[in-house]
């Protein structure tokens, strides 16, 4: 008896990327693993979406479009190429009108996609239906998705194989036209029992002949019996990555699936075991130089209680080195479980993912829900969509309070194409006065990554990728076996004491950051209120607001910050006149930073 064949998409150029090293990975450094994963027999293959688009303009100064193209390349004609779509979100963290969406299938099919995989964080079917009208319309296969995770203990009202089935059915009922079904598991949380119940349910309802597939991460260290059990219960195809961009946060590895299988009636794609170390060995090599974060190879027995996706973990903590707050990371997580609990109980998967986090992250940094993240509050005011049940009352009532907003039942598309700044006309508006080509690629561009899109297409974009000789930089000798050493951004003064044959470590003191503010008294105004602004946590600067001389007020925006993928206003505190601005955009800064001094 032949052995079911089961179709293996390679994550590793998308998801293994996003998930291991917060999708900051060149194009050319990786091309030739491409090359190498097709020679090794695989046609199916992630390239591009999720995080894998706003990310090349925000960190790696790189077009989307032609790495896109050049995948296509490289893959062959033949291959079957697989985008990740959000929906009415498309590949941003904010809701599209219907332009957009439509510009962005019409594009994606343009520059070399084959599939596109559709889901929508809150598993609210009114968010899929025009996305996948216009991804069929534009010629392109669609992957409808029900999205999945656990949730913490003692919640209960969503996240079941009784709610799984609710959503496929209301999927079934709308009508919109498929040619697969995914059941995408961003954090890997969910148990493998609650699997098996669900693919069993999702093959009685789609029949034999729909193709079926389950994704997952290895983040919670239960991937490969969730596929397993998948795979018993019916599925077709799952998602498997390549070293070293396999395991932990990303998906399980291919030779270790192929491993599990042993003795089973599976066929993997027809992969073989020398081929795929083959290709692996080339993607080794292409790898070689970038840091590679601890936490991304680690399987974390806590995501079951705060449901981190691995696509977005490093993606955070990446943000967080960048900003010199990694050691905030095990608190915020910690939070997230509080912030999942109330929220209306999303999927833990972008952009809802990233809306806890962002929350989790406010409520360590400025106290428990003193400041509601604007995704947060949008979504459980309703304006992402329906959450699986209602949001806790209390929590609703501060989101609308803080971002003055009124909670709503109207679609999110709606709501979006009632948005000026989100029609085509606007951002072609946007496009003439920075005397940039309004192509539609350039367009989507501009809209779907803002102020970094414009800068990327003005040549003022910046490449922020971590490789190993950015992390730990030669130690630089000032005296008598005293060395200063830069290890992950922070300097380190370091003493050593000789021996026969070695060296013995005296101390270590961390050495005084040139960018920290000096300990001088702070002028106070009449009113108790400082004259010097200063920055509320380590972040970027965004913005800057003012110019030497303006005049200011009180409670005045003058500098705004960003941090986590939000913006951080930072506020005068009393009357004045800016005396001197001590920063410049795009600068780091630190908590307690002089930013601006009035007079």
């Amino acid at each position: 008896m032949a052995k079911k064949f089961i179709d293996i998409m390679d994550t590793t150029f998308r998801d293994g990327f996003q998930s291991v090293f917060g999708a900051r990975v060149l194009m050319n450094d990786f091309l030739p693993a491409v090359s190498a994963a097709k020679e090794a027999g695989i046609n199916h293959f992630e390239f591009g979406g999720g995080a894998r688009f706003q990310s090349l303009y925000f960190y790696l100064n790189e077009d989307a479009f032609t790495m896109m193209d050049k995948f296509r390349e490289a893959a062959g004609k033949d291959a079957n190429l697989q985008t990740l779509s959000r929906g009415v979100n498309t590949v941003t963290l904010d809701t599209g009108s219907r332009e957009l969406i439509d510009m962005h299938a019409k594009l994606f099919a343009k520059h070399g996609t084959t599939t596109i995989r559709n889901f929508d964080a809150l598993n609210d079917v009114k968010n899929l239906e025009y996305s996948a009208q216009r991804i069929k319309h534009h010629g392109l296969k669609h992957e409808v998705v029900v999205t999945m995770m656990d949730l913490p203990p003692n919640c209960v009202g969503a996240h079941d194989a009784e709610f799984y089935e609710k959503c496929l059915r209301e999927i079934l009922d709308s009508g919109i036209e498929f040619d697969s079904v995914c059941f995408k598991d961003a954090s890997g949380t969910s148990s493998p029992e609650k699997v098996y119940q669900t693919i069993k349910m999702a093959r009685r309802l789609l029949g034999d002949n729909v193709h079926l597939r389950l994704h997952t991460h290895e983040t919670a260290g239960v991937s490969i019996a969730c596929y397993l059990a998948a795979l018993e219960a019916g599925a077709d195809g799952i998602d498997l990555a390549a070293s070293p961009v396999s395991g932990g946060t990303s998906q399980p590895d291919i030779l270790t699936m192929l491993h599990a299988v042993k003795g089973k009636d599976y066929d993997l794609g027809g992969l073989e075991v020398d081929k795929i170390l083959k290709y692996e060995d080339v993607l080794h090599d292409c790898l070689k130089d970038y840091f590679m974060p601890p936490e991304a190879t680690q399987v974390s027995p806590l995501i079951p209680f705060s449901p981190m996706p691995g696509g977005a973990l490093t993606a955070n903590t990446q943000m967080m080195r960048d900003n010199n707050i990694l050691d905030k990371f095990p608190a915020v997580i910690k939070a997230m479980r509080e912030v999942v609990e109330k929220g209306g109980y999303g999927t833990s998967v972008t952009p809802v993912s990233q809306f806890y986090f962002q929350q989790a992250f406010n409520n360590v940094m400025f106290g428990p829900w003193k400041k509601i993240a604007e995704g947060y509050g949008k979504m459980v005011l309703g304006y992402f969509g329906k959450t699986p049940v209602t949001p806790s009352a209390d929590i609703v009532e501060l989101a609308a309070k803080q971002l003055n907003l009124e909670p709503t039942t109207a679609p999110a598309i709606d709501i979006a194409d009632q948005d000026e700044t989100k029609s085509i006309a606007y951002t072609k508006a946007i496009l003439e006065k920075e005397g940039i080509e309004a192509t539609e690629e350039n367009i989507f561009i501009a809209a779907a990554c803002k102020e970094k899109g414009i800068a990327y297409l003005k040549g003022e974009g910046k490449v922020m990728v971590r490789k190993n000789s950015d992390i730990i930089k030669p130690a630089t000798k000032y005296g008598s076996n005293q060395f200063s050493v830069t290890v992950n951004g922070h300097n380190y003064n370091v003493e050593v004491a000789d021996g026969f044959d070695n060296f013995t470590l005296k101390s270590i003191t961390p050495a005084k950051e040139s960018n920290q503010p000096k300990d001088e008294p702070k002028t106070v105004s009449s009113t108790g209120a400082s004259n010097e602004i200063t920055a509320t946590m380590s972040a970027g600067v965004f913005k800057i607001l003012v110019n030497i001389g303006d005049s200011v007020k009180a409670g005045q925006t003058v500098v705004i910050l960003e941090a986590m993928k939000m913006e951080i206003p930072i506020e005068a505190g009393c009357d004045g006149e800016v005396e001197e601005i001590l920063i410049s955009q795009g600068q780091t800064v630190e908590d307690g930073q002089l930013l601006v001094k009035l007079k």
